[in-house]
């Protein structure tokens, strides 16, 4: 039998039913990914364009509506929250939202409430964001080069982000660093990376790049299948598949050589749709059933519609009957334009 509670949480009634939602291919949908901002204070060369164009802040679902949202998802079966981008920590008053919803974790109504960041904000956040219930972040860091950083990333330092991991790890948050593999760029620092990371007693996940919107180069020059990292990276670790997974679409490696972890994610060689638990909402109230196809439901208009949450939970309920199989991400030279035309940031990472 279902157990069911209500609480309420300021005008609004959740009810928690326990029960997870099921997509048509027998999937739990219990991981929601939250995009509070399309913007972002770097501009890496495989993400956006150098001068993007962002969403007008009229647009932008408020604090308060995003806290709801996440709130209803919560109420029908989400077990883990992550706050994503553009850069979540740059949202004026994010504060506010990452309180309201670590009040999800205290109940118990939550098992995880955690974040994706580039690490230029965490100095200033860190503290506060274990205090909110974080356990747990993942900062996306793809070189240890100063000089390197700064290309890739065209506006960021590399300074803060050492610092803002160095907070995180004082406030006693566990940080796993996400690193997208670029063939000709950080290739031949990944062996670094991971003994860097490993010595700080973080998890390194490496990452297919994805066909996501237009930029300013062409991805084929730097995609690197991680079948065939992996084989090099082989030469100087020994490497055993464990089972150990965070929710994720990582897959994890154990390196016998430096006592951590390696993930991977390859959404391009490897699918791993089969296990999908996951939607993403963005910060307009758009809600992508899958991150590699363009079908989406539009919960801003059922959340303005009604302060009662039966509706917009019936449009959620539909929204899930439609989530797809899989995505259909391809790189090579053929196609010039990308699989998915919205940018990363748009959805969030």
């Amino acid at each position: 039998m279902n157990t069911v509670t209500i609480d309420r949480i300021g005008a609004h009634t959740l009810v928690d039913a326990k029960t997870p939602m099921i997509d048509p291919f027998g999937r739990a949908v219990t991981y929601l990914r939250v995009s509070v901002t399309d913007r972002c204070d770097f501009r890496c060369t495989y993400c956006m364009a150098e001068n993007m164009t962002f969403l007008p802040k009229k647009d932008l679902l408020t604090l308060e509506e995003l806290n709801r949202l996440c709130s209803a998802f919560i109420a029908k079966g989400v077990r883990k929250l992550r706050l994503t981008g553009g850069e979540p920590l740059v949202r004026k008053n994010v504060m506010f939202l990452v309180r309201e919803l670590g009040k999800h974790v205290h109940a118990g109504r939550l098992d995880e409430l955690t974040l994706t960041t580039n690490g230029s904000q965490l100095s200033k956040f860190a503290a506060e964001l274990a205090d909110c219930g974080v356990r747990r972040i993942n900062v996306s860091l793809d070189t240890l080069d100063p000089e390197k950083f700064k290309q890739i990333t065209r506006w960021g330092e590399l300074s803060k982000v050492m610092e803002g991991i160095d907070a995180a790890q004082a406030a006693g948050i566990h940080v796993k660093i996400n690193a997208v593999a670029l063939k000709g760029f950080n290739d031949a620092e990944i062996p670094a990376m991971m003994r860097w990371a490993h010595g700080r007693g973080m998890d390194l996940t490496l990452i297919e790049t994805m066909p996501m919107g237009e930029i300013d180069e062409d991805r084929t020059d730097h995609y690197m299948p991680l079948s065939e990292l992996r084989d090099t990276l082989a030469e100087q670790f020994s490497f055993s598949d464990i089972a150990y997974k965070t929710g994720g679409p990582a897959r994890y490696l154990q390196v016998a050589e430096t006592g951590g972890r390696l993930g991977l994610i390859t959404p391009m060689t490897h699918n791993f749709c089969e296990s999908c638990n996951r939607v993403r909402l963005t910060c307009t109230g758009t809600l992508y059933m899958c991150l590699g196809q363009n079908d989406a439901a539009d919960l801003r208009t059922a959340l303005r519609a009604s302060d009662d949450d039966a509706y917009l939970s019936s449009v959620i309920d539909e929204a899930i009957t439609r989530k797809p199989k899989g995505h259909d991400f391809i790189i090579d030279r053929t196609r010039n334009k990308p699989a998915v035309a919205r940018h990363m940031s748009v959805t969030g990472g």
